[in-house]
């Protein structure tokens, strides 16, 4: 007995935990690569590559005959301590590589390989061919560009053109003409200083502040092939970035190159499998296949936070972190995607500037409140969030709204060091700035005096405040119960929940706020948090589809003003309620009107939050996990017959995976990685548990309770049904994204 119980543990174990999932992850990913067959003349057509601080992308530079390998860095910030805005605490540029060839550039053709994180390309000219590859190491500060020509081209050339190094919003201001954005009085940054020591070359670019940014690079060149290796560095007030990029490159010779991409391409093997989506609709799978390498491109531990930019700084207004929905939006993706390292960065910058977000307040609500401004710098500092009930821009949402994504990092991790050490200190000081500016009326319902909506105007019972506000107060409590925390402020906060005025609302919806309706065309849908992310307003509530619906209908009713994260805005509102194919419909907008060739985004400048934000419209449309339960395949669309993903995760810290064939769900895998209460919603029809030792208890029409503990699995097929292999859905068409010459 022992040994076939033995047996059918292992046989079980392996059926739960292996044969679940066929991947070739190789071949799967090269279908998600972007193809250029003729050559990109921007960032937002080129391919673009980075280690989560480091960046490049590669592009022909318009107007030259050359070929432009940018180098930025997520670090590089100007740090002036008499500008705490956007013009004083901004990112900064750096420079690029331009290769010069023999000859003309008459065409040339580029891949970005996703599965290695490395670009490949054939340059043609009158005199011959450049081959490249180019990759920004993953466990090292290096970009690496390997160059090989034909005998025509053998005396191509490189050399650095260092960027001016004053603020991008001014430089744009200035380039455009926009006399709105340019600041009177700015004083430039000291000029670039250029040298060469022991055959490394050196861009020294420091800053009125202190501190700079450095520059380093050698060309190791054997007959006709080229390895540019360069690095980059940041110190601030210390001016020890020079020594920094001279100790990487002093040593690096070729035969360390082998090593340094193996690890490079080991880093990024081991990244893409701890989640795995397939869709039947294949430019829709490669695009979000194309963000989830952007987010590790972007951030990692210790490297940026996903500002509006990433590794990837041009000329733009928008050269610093912004909090009034930027940041928050960019986040979202990394918590269902199963790649909570990445949500980290924002973790550690909350946590460790909590002195800087008191600072942002003024200084006679410093003992206990603090603030987000709508934009800062890395260590979160910025100009001072005004006072409530002024006719000034009291913008004070934005510290209770990343704290809702620093909500999700605890809940689908179940941390709790991050809610006890960060959540909380921090939700409580931001909740606390709302608390002196709440009235009671002779009803005795609370209001809250003059806020501002983002980029909207200013109303009383603003609703992106109450909304956050009510959110905030419950959290808070929560926090309390579940770390044992006997506050003194838990009555006020059970008071302003019980009293809270409602959300002002009229004919079309949700208002801005009291007597302010939502009467002009805007891209924002700060009015609309009550219903997402929030779920305060939600599906199982009686009314509230019809109220989101309304105020969704309204909102894009408004032509002018509707862009990019407008509509992926939408399309998570109606996921939000079930709505797949509205969801679908909203999500193609974004593709329709606003997406650019390599999967990036701006609106006068680069703004990255915006195609991140899709792929979380389609982790809405596949797993959501609000309230307490698993709602698998919750809002897919109708024409999405066949669709498959493993270890995407859910609050509460399950990993789950899924197939559905024909319209239909044939298995559900669940592994329970914290014992937290599990329930399930699904529309599969008479699930059973086809392997685990865990009991299935109907608890409604389509929900179930599991009795999984941590650590275990359970697989659910319906009666009579087999465990499905979770695998690519089969694949039709072409890879879509990068740039093609048009067919005649």
């Amino acid at each position: 007995h022992m040994k076939r119980f033995l047996l059918f543990s292992i046989v079980a174990w392996y059926i739960t935990a292996s044969c679940f999932c066929q991947i070739d992850w190789k071949n799967f990913m090269s279908q998600q690569d972007m193809i250029w067959t003729r050559l990109p003349q921007t960032w937002y057509e080129a391919p673009f590559m980075g280690n989560g601080s480091m960046g490049t992308y590669i592009c022909k530079e318009p107007g030259k005959n050359a070929i432009r390998v940018d180098v930025g860095n997520s670090m590089v910030h100007d740090h002036r301590t008499n500008d705490r805005g956007v013009y004083g605490r901004c990112r900064l540029l750096i420079g690029y590589f331009l290769l010069h060839p023999a000859g003309e550039i008459k065409s040339g053709d580029m891949r970005l390989d996703l599965w290695n994180a490395e670009t490949t390309g054939c340059i043609r000219t009158t005199l011959g061919e450049i081959k490249l590859k180019a990759y920004v190491t993953s466990e090292s500060p290096y970009i690496v560009v390997e160059a090989e020509a034909t005998e025509g081209e053998k005396d191509f050339t490189w050399k650095f053109y260092p960027e001016n190094t004053d603020s991008p919003r001014q430089l744009n201001a200035i380039q455009r003409n926009n006399k709105k954005h340019l600041k009177k009085g700015y004083v430039s940054n000291p000029a670039s200083q250029l040298s060469v020591r022991n055959g490394v070359n050196y861009c020294w670019q420091p800053l009125l502040a202190g501190g700079g940014t450095a520059t380093a690079w050698k060309e190791i060149r054997k007959n006709n092939t080229s390895i540019l290796l360069i690095s980059n560095a940041h110190s601030y007030p210390e001016t020890d970035a020079l020594q920094k990029v001279e100790t990487a490159l002093a040593s690096l010779q070729t035969t360390d190159l082998p090593i340094l991409q193996k690890a490079h391409r080991d880093w990024w093997h081991n990244y893409y499998p701890q989640s795995f989506v397939s869709l039947p609709d294949k430019k829709m799978e490669n695009f979000y296949w194309a963000q989830m390498y952007k987010l590790a491109s972007a951030t990692r531990i210790g490297g940026g936070l996903l500002d509006n930019s990433g590794p990837w700084q041009v000329l733009t207004p928008w050269p610093n972190a912004w909090w009034n929905l930027n940041v928050q939006l960019s986040y979202w993706s990394v918590y269902a995607s199963n790649r909570l390292e990445l949500g980290m960065p924002l973790v550690n910058a909350i946590g460790s500037n909590l002195n800087n977000l008191i600072n942002n307040v003024p200084e006679a609500y410093r003992k206990d409140a603090a603030a987000l401004p709508v934009a800062t710098d890395f260590n979160l500092i910025g100009e001072t969030v005004n006072i409530p009930g002024t006719e000034k821009k009291a913008q004070v949402g934005n510290l209770p709204w990343i704290c809702h994504n620093l909500w999700l990092q605890y809940r689908f991790s179940m941390d709790e060091s991050i809610l006890r050490n960060t959540i909380f200190p921090t939700l409580r000081r931001a909740i606390n700035f709302y608390l002196p500016f709440l009235k009671e009326d002779k009803q005795e319902k609370l209001h809250l005096q003059r806020t501002f909506s983002p980029e909207y105007g200013i109303a009383e019972d603003c609703n992106y405040d109450i909304a956050l506000l009510r959110w905030g107060c419950n959290t808070l409590l929560e926090t309390t119960k579940i770390l044992s925390i006997d506050d003194e402020l838990i009555p006020r906060w059970k008071q302003v929940i019980e009293k809270l005025t409602d959300y002002p609302q009229d004919a079309n919806g949700m208002m801005i706020g009291k007597d302010v309706p939502f009467s002009r065309s805007h891209r924002h849908y700060s009015h609309l948090l009550m219903f997402y992310p929030l779920y305060l307003l939600n599906a199982e509530q009686n009314g509230s589809k019809e109220l989101m619906e309304k105020s969704v209908e309204h909102w894009h009713s408004l032509p002018g003003n509707i862009l990019g994260y407008t509509y992926t805005g939408a399309s998570s509102l109606y996921a939000a309620f079930g709505e797949g194919d509205k969801a679908l419909e909203k999500l193609n907008g974004l593709f329709a009107r606003t997406l650019r060739p390599n999967t990036m985004y701006m609106e006068s400048g680069p703004v990255i939050e915006t195609p991140l934000s899709g792929a979380q419209c389609i982790h809405d449309m596949l797993l959501q996990s609000w309230g307490g339960k698993i709602r698998v395949f919750p809002a897919i669309p109708s024409r999405w017959g066949d669709v498959q993903f493993q270890n995407l995760r859910t609050e509460g810290a399950f990993l789950v995976s899924a197939s559905r064939k024909e319209g239909k769900t044939t298995g559900i895998r669940i592994k329970s990685l914290a014992g937290e209460p599990c329930i399930l919603r699904t529309d599969m029809v008479n699930p059973i548990v086809k392997a685990g030792n865990v009991t299935l208890t109907p608890i409604g029409q389509v929900e179930y309770s599991l009795d999984l503990k941590k650590g275990e699995t359970v697989v659910l097929t319906t009666a009579g049904g087999n465990i499905p292999m979770i695998s690519p859905v089969d694949w039709k068409g072409q890879n879509f994204f990068g740039l093609q010459q048009a067919k005649k």
